[in-house]
């Protein structure tokens, strides 16, 4: 019988304003340390032997906050997001009827996201007892034994034991909050508080619903049945507004026969309000409990939170509370701190909105950030790759250059002379006043002389001197060369699209897969990271070129990432498949790396823009996400790969994957407005670790890999970086127009991200991006 953790994630936590607001209500707060209390939560029961992954219940405003949080701890859960509060009736019963789906036998552990347990052994030892009393036909609500009497809590009182080998007793009432004298009443008389927390089976908890609150259960069973369900997350219908607006104590608990209760004695808080805060942190030998930057004198009892860049001072004040955003601020005694939930009513009783200085100053620091990436590529990079990086005398583009940007001889790739053409293009396009078409020809000339082969494919390997040491033709330097003509075609006169379109013919002919798509030459055949480059091809030749093949490359591509390539359960990409596009066997079908998570959410959510289609959308904002499960907080980085549990396989970080990172935030934070703050918060945090790695002696080249303990590998810059650089810089000024570039006229209204017109997508420097 599987057990499922389902976490509500619900509540405004109104006693806890000015830090705890609609838009990011306590649960998402970090008042205990460095984790939030969602996050305490999840990690409760993580990892725990026979429990599935969490459920996760909460209004679809508050998705953006959950995905960035458990990707922060490395957590997979389901998401079911309500469209309109409802109070925790509908919400419990649309977390059963969902579990109930896949499995109909579950065990559900259903706890408040924004609770303080510190014991966490105890904790996961109730929750077993709990799930062996419920699955004898119980609803089991943890009880906790006060150790002091509360008017914050409501009580329960317990009957007998169910059993004589059970801690679990029958349930003779619910009480709601009481008032401070019968408080003390019911602790003499060895009441219990109500925790919120209940464990019961599915079906059992599905069929109290329809028992008693059938105007609950009906509404919600119809919006689940009529949710958008991507395998991760479900997205109720607006038949949930339909349900009743009722607690699950009101419509379930106080009703049922079937109610018991679990007695326990770990340290628990709901954390209420500030003078709960105070009570369950860290205080000072003067009992103050202090968060931020702050200087108490003469002060005592008192919990303190300042802002980040905001300095709080406190002289000759007890029992207080003083509480500084950086657009509010409480002061308040702590023994009046439950009558904060008046003020809360009165602020919103005047209409007062507050400012957004936080979004404000990500919003500068991006603008800023911006600003030093397009300084570094247009004086730095783009010059010193030209001027050092070409091989003026026997043509084409190095391989690498040192971090004292000096030529390292080395054999070179095919894919290298054509994103670097694609570099130079796409810049002149977007009015860099350098050498761009010179340096564009000279890479496609040395490609088109030194690595064509009789059959009209490109091999993929040549010498420094041109020889040929590596004649097989790989796909992924066809796409790159695809990729490149497409970059170049607005800049040239020659026939590039016929160049194009007779490639892919060739390709069609040689490499088809009788299940869609191609194969790749050598031993791992069946690859997406080749279609990723494809498709970026075919969406670059969609702006530009006249030939339909590519709206059917393009189509085609999507279809299979989102039908193949995506693991159709959890959401994520994978990288090697077996001649079906079923997932390899063995350890190369478990690769999942963040980078070409963050690459296609990028590609599929163009793709959204061109097409319409709406899985497309869906389907990058969960790559997204867990592309976000590989970045390690400590480092600030994107790791190299995971395992298909999610868990760290390479440590390491390079480069491309920040670049990566960076894109797919900005392009989803324009399309996806509800997730906007969180998208600007990745890409401040990707920005500013793609300019750690470009901080080298010279400008203009970079440190490639970013060992597990902080440490630079010591070698010189790939040259094939520039592409994703480039790319991700010029997305950050298309989206936050930081610095304008002029446009020569005939590219106008819009020059892509491989150089071709953005016709479709008006105000776009990308194809599929604006």
């Amino acid at each position: 019988m599987a057990i499922v953790p389902v976490i509500m994630c619900g509540g405004g936590g109104t006693r806890l304003w000015p830090s705890s607001r609609p838009g990011r209500p306590k649960q998402f707060l970090r008042l205990l340390g460095e984790r939030s209390l969602f996050q305490e939560t999840i990690q409760r029961l993580a990892g725990v032997p026979g429990l599935l992954d969490p459920v996760i219940v909460a209004g679809v405003g508050h998705e953006a906050q959950i995905v960035e949080q458990l990707g922060e701890i490395g957590q997979t859960a389901q998401l079911v997001l309500e469209p309109t509060p409802r109070d925790s009736g509908p919400a419990v019963a649309a977390a059963v009827l969902h579990v109930a789906a896949a499995h109909p036998e579950a065990v559900a552990v259903v706890l408040a996201s924004d609770h303080h347990i510190p014991d966490v052994e105890a904790f996961r030892t109730a929750i077993f007892e709990a799930v062996a009393v419920a699955r004898h036909g119980r609803v089991v609500v943890l009880g906790v034994r006060p150790d002091a009497p509360s008017s914050a809590y409501g009580y329960i009182e317990p009957g007998d034991l169910l059993a004589p080998a059970s801690r679990g007793r029958q349930v003779r009432s619910f009480v709601e909050k009481p008032d401070a004298p019968t408080a003390r009443r019911y602790v003499g008389e060895g009441r219990l508080w109500n925790s919120g927390n209940f464990v019961a089976p599915v079906g059992l908890i599905a069929e109290e619903f329809q028992a008693y609150c059938p105007q609950v259960i009906e509404p919600v069973a119809a919006a689940l049945a009529e949710a958008d369900w991507n395998g991760v997350v479900r997205r109720l219908s607006p038949s949930f507004a339909e349900a009743a607006k009722i607690s699950f104590d009101y419509a379930v608990m106080e009703k049922t026969d079937r109610a018991a209760v679990l007695p326990v004695d770990f340290v628990w808080s709901d954390l209420g309000a500030w003078d709960a805060v105070w009570a369950a942190g860290e205080r000072t030998p003067d009992a103050n409990s202090v968060s931020g930057s702050a200087v108490l004198i003469d002060t005592a009892g008192a919990v303190v939170r300042a802002a980040q860049g905001m300095m709080v001072s406190t002289v000759g004040v007890k029992n207080v509370a003083v509480i500084v955003e950086r657009d509010a601020v409480l002061v308040c005694a702590l023994d009046s701190a439950q009558s904060v939930k008046s003020v809360v009513e009165q602020i919103n009783e005047r209409s007062w909105a507050p400012p957004q200085p936080q979004r404000v100053m990500v919003a500068r620091e991006l603008a800023d950030l911006s600003r030093r990436l397009d300084d570094w590529l247009d004086v730095s990079a783009l010059p010193l790759w030209w001027s050092l990086g070409a091989d003026h005398r026997r043509g084409g583009f190095h391989e690498r250059l040192s971090l004292n940007g000096r030529p390292v001889e080395s054999p070179r790739r095919a894919r290298v002379q054509m994103r670097q053409a694609h570099v130079y293009a796409t810049a002149g396009a977007l009015g860099w006043s350098g050498p761009w078409r010179q340096a564009m020809e000279h890479g496609i000339d040395y490609f088109e002389r030194r690595y064509r082969r009789a059959d009209g494919q490109f091999r993929t390997l040549v010498g420094a001197s041109g020889d040929v040491i590596d004649d097989t033709a790989m796909l992924y330097d066809q796409a790159f060369a695809l990729l490149g003509w497409a970059s170049a075609a607005i800049g040239s006169e020659a026939p590039l699209e016929a160049h194009a379109v007779e490639l892919l013919r060739q390709m069609r002919h040689a490499r088809r897969c009788a299940a869609g798509g191609f194969y790749e030459a050598g031993e791992h055949a069946n690859l997406s990271n080749p279609h990723m480059h494809l498709f970026e091809a075919a969406l670059a030749w969609l702006s530009i070129g006249r030939s339909d093949c590519w709206q059917d490359l393009a189509s085609e591509i999507a279809t299979l990432a989102l039908e193949r390539f995506i693991d159709p359960s959890r959401g994520y990409l994978r990288e090697h498949f077996d001649a079906d596009w079923r997932p390899a066997r063995g350890d190369l079908g478990r690769i999942v790396e963040p980078g070409h998570q963050f690459e296609w959410s990028w590609l599929l959510a163009r793709w959204f823009r061109l097409s319409g289609d709406k899985r497309a959308l869906e389907a990058a904002k969960l790559l997204f996400q867990h592309g976000c499960v590989g970045v390690d907080a400590a480092r600030g980085v994107a790791v190299d790969a995971l395992d298909d549990d999610l868990k760290v396989r390479s440590p390491q970080a390079r480069l491309w994957p920040q670049t990566e990172r960076l894109k797919a935030a900005l392009l989803l934070g324009e399309i996806d407005p509800a997730g906007g703050e969180t998208y600007e918060l990745c890409a401040q945090s990707a920005a500013r670790s793609m300019l750690a790695f470009l901080d080298t002696p010279v400008l203009g080249v970079w440190r490639d890999k970013l060992g597990p303990d902080g440490a630079w590998k010591d070698e010189p810059a790939p040259a094939s970086s520039l592409y994703h650089i480039a790319g991700a810089i010029w997305e950050f000024r298309r989206v936050l127009h930081a610095r304008p570039r002029p446009q020569p006229a005939r590219l106008a209204p819009a020059f892509s991200s491989t150089g071709a017109l953005g016709g479709a997508e008006q105000g776009s420097y990308f194809a599929g991006s604006a």
